[in-house]
């Protein structure tokens, strides 16, 4: 997408706006599947919370992919993007029986990651094929909020009770045909990866029956201009290899699983907004744009960096701005940021919006969620329309009577 395309879109379809390229989900769908080309079996499972509209998932769904669903109400939102029930998996954490058993009946692969539930679940549905999360206690991720996989997780079974876990598929004969894991996001560190899959590997020896390994992701993506980020290619390869060795010493076929989200989608994405103030107090200037963590809470509530561009003087001086939002509480975009100089009616754009954005919008301050446009064979399709005051309503219940004082 070239910044003309952004600012038609802007244009048009007004802001604050969220645009998503197709091409590049498509390069980094492409990118991870090459890596692992020496995989006989390789399926891979797009992150549904990381971005959920159903245009994406309907676009992802036809380069091949599966869908990771974390809620009921995601994986109904993969079957309405008319994804098969068998290339769905449910991979909850803390979620009643009730709502497992639900999911169940779909004929979703379902992934239980504590021991009551799994012996519940087994003790009623022993002939139920079932995933098996462990925690393989890495610490790994980019941020404490994104890091699962340490000893004192709320996700995942011990592997210091893998003979728990052992003693309940034995009592009720239940199928576990699948060992799942995942360390954190925003992985760096190649070998920290391949020490959990060799946790993983080690596991999976205990289990007769297997037909995948999932192991999860995390792959880190860059953020800015020579950012570090995972090596793919060089995972695909290491990775690769020790599966194929352990598929063979098992005896048996298997299917390698990743379940990616961010690494599909995050570069991917756009957010554009107008400015509509510059504001200067006596040490700084501010760019007081139509957003705020409403609509992109990841610098508030992750620390997360996304470049800004002005697209609308891309060749302007650069000067040190301060992006702030309108709502009316403390939200940061950017702190003395080096951005092209800004006037009031320009077009910024931020970079890395395709992951955890729109996902994680809200209404508040009664703000209306922002429209979603594809950008797919050169033409920006509307996926969703902004909202209306109507939508912010449509559920509210007002009082029939007249409150007395």
């Amino acid at each position: 997408m070239t910044n003309q395309n952004l600012l038609a879109i802007a244009k048009e379809h007004g802001s604050p706006v969220y645009v998503y390229d197709a091409e590049k989900i498509e390069s980094q769908y492409k990118r991870l599947t090459g890596a692992f080309n020496k995989v006989k079996n390789l399926r891979i499972n797009y992150a549904v919370k990381a971005l959920s509209n159903l245009a994406v998932l309907q676009l992802i769904h036809g380069f091949g992919a599966g869908m990771d669903t974390v809620s009921i109400q995601e994986v109904r939102l993969a079957l309405a993007a008319g994804i098969d029930p068998s290339k769905i998996m449910f991979t909850p954490n803390g979620v009643s029986l009730d709502e497992l058993e639900a999911v169940a009946k779909m004929g979703v692969q379902i992934n239980i990651d504590n021991l009551s539930i799994l012996e519940q679940f087994g003790t009623k549905h022993p002939k139920t094929p079932v995933c098996v999360r462990i925690n393989p206690h890495v610490m790994a991720g980019g941020n404490t909020n994104i890091s699962v996989g340490h000893i004192d997780s709320k996700f995942g079974i011990s592997i210091h009770q893998i003979p728990h876990l052992l003693r309940i598929v034995k009592n009720t004969g239940m199928n576990i045909n699948g060992i799942h894991m995942h360390t954190g996001s925003d992985i760096l560190d190649i070998d920290v990866f391949l020490h959990a899959a060799e946790i993983l590997f080690d596991t999976a020896k205990d289990f007769k029956d297997l037909e995948f390994l999932d192991f999860g992701s995390g792959f880190k993506v860059p953020y800015k201009e020579g950012d570090i980020e995972t090596n793919i290619e060089e995972l695909g390869e290491k990775l690769s290899k020790r599966f194929n060795a352990f598929e063979k010493n098992y005896g048996k076929p298997l299917t390698l699983v990743f379940e990616p989200g961010k690494f599909l989608v995050s570069e991917a994405g756009k957010f554009l907004v107008q400015v509509n103030v510059i504001k200067q107090t006596t040490s700084t200037v501010f760019a007081q744009v139509d957003s705020g963590f409403n609509h992109l809470i990841r610098p508030m509530f992750y620390g997360s960096r996304h470049e800004i561009t002005n697209i609308s003087n891309p060749k302007g001086r650069e000067r040190f701005y301060s992006v702030v939002g309108y709502i009316c509480e403390t939200d940061t975009f950017a702190t003395n940021r080096r951005i092209a100089e800004i006037a009031e009616g320009d077009i910024l754009a931020f970079s890395n919006s395709g992951a955890y954005c729109f996902s994680m919008a809200s209404n508040y301050n009664s703000r209306y969620r922002p429209a979603e446009v594809l950008f797919l064979d050169g033409k920006a399709h509307l996926i969703r329309e902004r909202e209306t005051f109507d939508d912010l309503i449509k559920n509210q219940i007002p009082l029939k009577e007249k409150v007395k004082a």
